[in-house]
């Protein structure tokens, strides 16, 4: 039975299937590419070392940074013992005598003349030692901190060495090969989530009001049909959601590019598609509507037998 059907036309509207997720790694440092962890299609992990430069160079002024450390440290402890020993033994109380009558004397007369004359402040040489005890502890840790930063640097450009997998994926182009000179900025992977697709789609803009996220269409995906139908070779229709409409049209060509989720494991990256967008400045139509048992294929091409005139 054919029935009539009221609504406004839908408009074919071609795009391509794009993985959900999908990254460029370039090199950030120049070196030689020791590790290459598989070729396109290889899956891997979040997390998982994909391609690795050589760093013996790093490697080596990190442990001379190392060294430098540990030598600032024991500085460091040095001139806290030299700040606690001109607290409990001053060099300023030293007698320059040495053993014997002569020392007493320097302790009983000498040193007593000196402050009672005002030729020497024992107080004040004492301060001034604390002052440059401590002026060698702040250097010191001045010291561990400038060397601090300096390997916090050396270990950024150690893990900008390696490029690890961002997400779950698959690689899905290589540019390098084990043993290739890179240089910064120079791509190395292209790594993808195909577990989840999307269509990205240029659809013109006066059909972008009629559009909203989270909006149920249809779409029709370049691969044969997966049913025994006679001859077979059409194209599937699944179901699309609008996921992401972007906020500005490109001034060239009036269209608005707009992504929509499509179910898993219909389709694979690079592949066409069509999506049906439906037409709200079109007036609406009376259009036929047949069963979809009333389809017959002749090779590829579908069609139907009417009975009557």
């Amino acid at each position: 039975v054919v029935q009539q059907f009221d609504g406004r036309p839908n408009i074919s509207v071609g795009g391509t299937v794009i993985p959900y997720k999908e990254v460029t790694l370039a090199a950030q440092l120049p070196g030689r590419v020791r590790y290459l962890a598989g070729i396109e299609g290889d899956s891997f992990d979040e997390e998982d070392l994909l391609v690795a430069i050589d760093d013996s160079e790093l490697q080596a002024k990190r442990e001379a940074l190392l060294a430098q450390l540990a030598s600032a440290e024991a500085q460091l402890h040095n001139a806290g013992v030299q700040y606690n020993r001109e607290i409990y033994s001053p060099r300023s109380r030293s007698a320059p005598g040495g053993m014997g009558i002569p020392n007493l004397f320097d302790q009983f007369f000498t040193e007593q003349m000196e402050e009672f004359s005002g030729e020497r402040d024992r107080e004040a040489e004492l301060a001034a030692d604390l002052f440059a005890s401590s002026t060698q502890i702040q250097e010191a840790r001045n010291g561990i901190r400038q060397l601090e930063a300096e390997l916090r640097a050396l270990d950024s450009k150690l893990r900008d060495a390696r490029a690890i997998a961002p997400f779950d994926g698959v690689i899905v182009e290589k540019f390098i090969e084990v043993g290739d000179t890179i240089q910064p900025g120079q791509p190395m992977l292209r790594y993808a989530d195909v577990e989840y697709l999307q269509v990205a789609v240029d659809v013109p803009a006066r059909l972008r009001p009629g559009l909203r996220e989270g909006m149920m269409l249809k779409a029709e995906l370049d691969v044969p049909v997966r049913n025994n139908l006679p001859g077979g070779g059409a194209l599937e229709e699944v179901p699309v959601r609008v996921a992401q409409i972007f906020p500005m049209a490109d001034p060239q060509r009036h269209t608005v590019k707009v992504k929509f989720d499509l179910p898993q494991g219909v389709s694979e990256p690079g592949m066409y598609a069509k999506v049906l967008v439906p037409d709200f400045t079109a007036q609406q139509q009376s259009m036929p509507v047949i069963p979809e048992s009333a389809v017959r294929y002749n090779g590829s091409l579908p069609g139907v037998y009417v009975l009557d005139s």
